[in-house]
Order: C-alpha cells, then sequence, then structure tokens
C-alpha cells in the first residue's frame, strides 16, 4: 500500500474523536463529533452513527491509504448484544454503581483487592444484567471498544487486556480466572488479546461503503485513559502521566504490579512492566462549580504557586471519592471559603495537588515504582501556577506532554500494535 496512514478512534461519554497519523507519527488529520446529552436509549446508535460518520468525514484520499484502525473507549462500559451486535440492553455506562451486590459477590470469590470488586466494574454489571434481564437474548457482554471494533470487522467477541481487567481478566496469566466461570458463563465474556494484536481486516462491506482500502486491519484497542497514555509517549519506569480533565487519572510506570481495590488502585498490562494507578472524583469539574474558564486563567494570574495558601481543601465535586480514598460516602471538603477569589482558587488547585501527591504516595507504599517524572494531560496541563504547584507537592519534574488526544494514543497503537509495549513485539 502507497504511504500507509493509520487511524486512532477515541470514544467518550459526550463525543468521538479521529486522528490519522503518518508512519512518523506526525498528524495527517483531526476530527470530532460530539453526542450532546444522550437518553440511555440514545447511546448505541450515537455510538455507532458517530463511527461511520468519522470514517465518512475523513478525505477520500487518506480512507483509500488506511493501513490499520484502532479504536478506544470508556473503560467499563458494557453493552450486552447478540452476535450480530444488535444491543439486548441499554449500555451501562463506566460510572454506572447499581451492581453493588454483584461486587459483594465478586469480591468473595477473589478477594476485596481485585479491580473488578468494585460496583462500578466490567463484571459487576455483566451479573447485574444477568441477574434482571434473564429474558433477553444476550449471547455477548462487551465493552465499548469491544462493541464497536466489531462493527467494522463483523468478528463478534473480540477484547483487549486493558478493557478486560475489570471485567476480571487475568493479564498476568492471560486468561480468564477459574472464580469467575463460578460466577458467569465464560462463552459470554470476549476473547481476550493483547491490546495492539490483529484481529482481522475491515469486512468487505465496510471497505466498499466507506471506501477504505480492502487491506485495511483492525487492531484491538484499549482504553481511553491508556490511549491518553500512550499519546505521552513515554516507557520508563517511575515515569507517569496525569490526566487533568474533569477528573484526576494517574499511571505510572512500575515494575512490580499493583492492584488494591480498596484504594481504587488497579494495574494494566504494559508488556514486560505495568500500569499502575487510579482515578480520582476530584478534578477540573468541581473547579467549574465555582469559576468560568476567563475567571481560572485571570485569577490563576493573581496566584504566587511558589507560596501556600494555607487552606486545606478536598475538592471533590460531589459526594464520594474512588481514589486514593476509596470511600462513595466522603464529602467535599471546601470550607472555609476566603473572601478573595484568587485565594480560594489557590486552596483549590492545592487540594487538587494534594490529592495527586497522595496517589502516587499510596502507589510508593504498595510496592509501585518510585516516581521519577510527571507528563501532564487534559486541560488542567495548560496552567503555569497550577503545575508549579503540583511540581512543589510532588518533588519531581512537572512538564506537559507533546501530544495529549487519546485518538491519537489510539493512531499510534494502530501503526505499531504489541511493539508499542516495552519488550513485546508479536506483530
Amino acid at each position: 500500500m502507497p504511504t500507509s496512514v493509520f487511524l486512532g478512534l477515541d470514544f467518550g461519554t459526550t463525543g468521538a474523536r479521529a486522528c490519522v497519523i503518518a508512519k512518523n507519527g506526525e498528524i495527517e488529520e483531526f476530527s470530532r463529533l460530539d453526542f450532546g446529552r444522550l437518553e440511555p436509549f440514545e447511546m448505541a446508535i450515537s455510538w455507532r452513527s458517530a463511527l461511520f460518520d468519522l470514517l465518512a468525514g475523513l478525505p477520500i484520499g487518506l480512507r483509500k491509504r488506511l493501513s490499520a484502525i484502532t479504536i478506544d473507549g470508556t473503560s467499563g462500559t458494557v453493552l450486552p448484544c447478540d452476535e450480530a451486535f444488535h444491543p439486548t440492553h441499554v449500555p451501562l455506562l463506566y460510572n454506572d454503581a447499581r451492581a453493588r451486590s454483584e461486587a459483594e459477590a465478586i469480591a468473595q470469590a477473589s478477594d476485596k483487592t481485585h479491580p473488578a470488586a468494585t460496583a462500578t466494574s466490567g463484571l459487576a454489571k455483566v451479573l447485574w444484567l444477568r441477574q434482571h434481564h434473564t429474558a433477553i437474548q444476550s449471547r455477548l457482554f462487551l465493552n465499548q471498544t469491544d462493541w464497536l471494533t466489531g462493527l467494522l470487522s463483523d468478528i463478534p467477541g473480540i477484547s483487549d487486556y486493558h478493557n478486560a481487567l475489570k471485567m476480571g481478566f487475568e493479564p498476568g496469566e492471560s486468561s480468564w480466572p477459574d472464580w469467575v466461570s463460578k460466577l458467569t458463563e465464560p462463552g459470554t465474556l470476549p476473547k481476550v488479546v493483547a491490546p495492539g494484536s490483529p484481529i482481522g481486516l475491515v469486512s468487505r462491506l465496510r471497505t466498499r461503503n466507506l471506501n477504505i482500502h480492502q487491506d485495511c486491519l483492525i487492531r484491538a484497542g484499549t482504553t481511553d485513559s491508556i490511549a491518553a497514555f500512550l499519546a505521552a509517549g513515554i516507557n520508563l519506569p517511575g515515569e507517569a502521566v496525569t490526566s487533568l480533565g474533569s477528573t484526576l487519572v494517574l499511571k505510572l510506570i512500575s515494575t512490580r504490579r499493583v492492584d488494591d481495590a480498596r484504594f481504587g488502585i488497579y494495574s494494566h498490562w504494559f508488556g514486560q512492566l505495568w500500569l499502575a494507578g487510579g482515578a480520582s472524583n476530584a478534578g477540573g469539574a468541581v473547579l467549574r462549580q465555582h469559576f468560568s474558564d476567563n475567571e481560572l486563567t485571570e485569577l490563576s494570574e493573581r496566584i504566587d504557586p511558589n507560596s501556600d495558601s494555607g487552606l486545606d481543601y478536598y475538592p471533590l465535586p460531589c459526594t464520594g471519592e474512588r481514589f486514593p480514598i476509596n470511600d462513595p460516602g466522603l464529602l467535599p471538603r471546601l470550607e472555609p471559603r476566603p473572601a478573595d477569589p484568587a485565594h480560594y482558587l489557590h486552596g483549590l488547585l492545592e487540594g487538587l495537588a494534594n490529592i495527586e501527591a497522595l496517589g502516587f504516595a499510596k502507589l510508593a507504599e504498595l510496592g509501585a515504582t518510585q516516581l521519577t517524572r510527571v507528563l501532564s494531560c487534559g486541560g488542567g496541563s495548560g496552567n503555569p501556577a497550577y503545575s508549579r504547584i503540583r511540581e512543589r507537592r510532588l518533588q519531581v519534574p512537572v512538564s506537559t506532554a507533546q501530544y495529549q488526544e487519546a485518538a491519537y494514543g489510539s493512531a499510534l497503537l494502530a501503526r505499531s500494535g504489541t511493539c508499542l509495549f516495552p519488550g513485546v513485539c508479536h506483530d
């Protein structure tokens, strides 16, 4: 194929993005579609429409040069469907916590530290669906990424190590553990392969309808947060990426795997290494409850990041925390509020930095590799005062990643396959 290009597709809860890169990693095309506010019954339809609209919207010259495609999606979002990919129930989103009793059953079958032993895990959602909707003809329970990838390949039931982790898959053994088989029928769970593994070609019908090269490969995908990590381009133990979006997500490259659901901590497969981390409910969402974007910019310029605010906040947008404190009843701590809004913002930013520092400290306490540097991505990475506050708290260099879009990370996975991961290359 002349001058091959590679496509990464990123699916979130509010929109989807497409990124086409050349073999040297340069971006040739980037586009996005917003879903708007969706009702549950609209979600799968909107995801499907966005998938094909993003592909059809690429310049035809790029579509005909596509060599491989990889998709990332939200971790823990589960969609039951039949073998023709027709949904049999509305998707249960990543933050859906209705499966509390199912999470208790998982904890008893495995142990309380397992990543699947939470009410928001993929496996808990599978068990809830099987318990409450036995009449539906669900032959497969797929993650968002799995379902979208299947729509392109027409190959049902393929997942990846990253998306399958919260379904109970054991990446260290490359298999479903026996205790999962005792909780649900293994045949309804996807076959799991390493992220970036070849799945098959885009189906002939799709290549013909979308004018995509007939030899375009579909590779196994990943989660949206790991795709954002891959975009940053780091691969040494001790290096980390913090995503500073609506929530605060930490991922640290570690030589040792650490998992403890009691603190919202789990490790993803990263070739011969591990990605240890967690996701806090704190983040940019709480800042936007109090300030507009313009106010955040203006007030940040009035902050002296080399001094302490003297305030002690735990800035959650609402009740409940996942990491580094896993407590659904934890209350926000946002008082007392000083009269000066810049002083208040200073305290909130320090509170967020303290949560980040506490998260990395908890990872080290559990045995993860010691932090050496942090790359930042997301909206908060562009705030110099916040970056300096974080650097003081973390006591390591903090800088902004050159590439921050998850779609770019997925495009890298489409280009390099499993070779993107340290010490692994079975392409």
